[in-house]
């Protein structure tokens, strides 16, 4: 069980508010439902599910998939502001530790956006929507910086803002992508070390670590980048041995790969043939994406259930939900541009 601090931490009552609402999430059934029906017929199913407020919100302005869209983002905000909300003492600590990388995926469009030139007013309307309240502190940056170092100055004195300021002039907005992963899997861990802190949050963290170098070594083997390059992608801290890492970065083939992957007892591979299979069918990691992001599911479901009194019933929410989120971004998505439904079903996580 997770070392956690006593007296001002409320763990049972946030717990059992996390089950409840993990408890209304659309489930496969439900997803699959939506899936037989059209673009206008979802929008209005998916308010019925617990979006209507965002949904009316954007549909003032906006039509389709993009007001959907929008409206499940501005959703997900504020169920992390709420959730947040509820819990207390070193319980919100250590689910701020989940949190903030969603902060960082806000820094990451922030410096697609102003890299790209993009107008305020197109940001504000379609990117970083202004009726969304977590949106504002992104905006101002966005709206008084014309440049991605002016972007970077005025994020000083954030974690992610210390990251950047440490890069060079001429760095990539791919190689700030990654700088940004690495600190915050940095920081996220070593909070989880400290004296409050939780053993298996730092396992799952690590576990996610392995997860994100797998799948990166898979791509960029596939895209031919160099073995220098495969080696300096990696994440740092993972349970798969630094060792293990640099062999696969090196290797030439994906079955090579997979060999080298093997040599360590921290990788589970389990369906992983199945689904490099199915990869190559389809032309796309999509397979294996899901499959690694199931198995974290499932072990922060196994958390959940083993250790009841911790921070795991309200961080197995939030990842239930985001899940949620993202399947009905993808179907949307998918009607809106024309896919078969047995396609769409084959990329969503259920």
């Amino acid at each position: 069980m997770a070392r956690l601090a006593t007296g001002s931490s409320n763990i049972s009552n946030a717990g059992a508010r996390a089950k409840t609402r993990k408890a209304s999430l659309i489930d496969g059934t439900r997803i699959r439902q939506l899936l037989q029906q059209g673009t206008d017929s979802i929008g209005a199913s998916i308010g019925e599910f617990g979006y209507r407020q965002e949904m009316d919100l954007y549909s003032a302005r906006m039509s389709g998939s993009d007001a959907i869209e929008a409206a499940l983002t501005h959703n997900l905000d504020n169920d992390l502001n709420s959730v947040l909300g509820f819990c207390q003492g070193n319980l919100r600590d250590l689910v701020a530790i989940y949190v903030e990388r969603f902060q960082y995926e806000k820094v990451k469009t922030v410096l697609r956006s102003v890299s790209k030139g993009a107008s305020d007013e197109m940001i504000a309307d379609q990117i970083l929507p202004e009726e969304n309240p977590s949106n504002a502190h992104w905006l101002h940056i966005v709206r008084t910086t014309e440049t991605v170092q002016e972007a970077i100055d005025a994020m000083r004195g954030s974690p992610w803002g210390r990251c950047l300021a440490k890069l060079d002039a001429d760095t990539s907005l791919t190689e700030m992508e990654d700088a940004l992963d690495r600190q915050y899997f940095t920081d996220s861990l070593a909070a989880s070390r400290g004296k409050e802190g939780s053993p298996q949050l730092i396992r799952y963290l690590q576990t996610e670590i392995d997860h994100r170098n797998i799948v990166n070594q898979f791509r960029a083997q596939r895209q031919n980048l160099s073995s220098e390059t495969r080696e300096r992608i990696n994440i740092p801290g993972g349970k798969i041995a630094d060792a293990v890492i640099r062999a696969a970065s090196q290797a030439d083939t994906q079955e090579a790969l997979l060999e080298a992957l093997r040599r360590s007892n921290a990788f589970d591979d389990s369906g992983f043939e199945e689904a490099m299979q199915e990869s190559a069918q389809r032309g796309t990691f999509d397979p294996l994406v899901n499959l690694l992001r199931l198995k974290r599911l499932k072990m922060l479901r196994r958390f959940s259930y083993l250790n009841p009194v911790s921070a795991f019933p309200v961080i197995y929410y939030i990842q239930a939900k985001v899940l949620e989120v993202q399947n009905l971004r993808l179907l949307v998505r998918g009607k809106a541009a024309g896919l078969s439904d047995e396609v769409i079903e084959a990329h969503l996580y259920i």
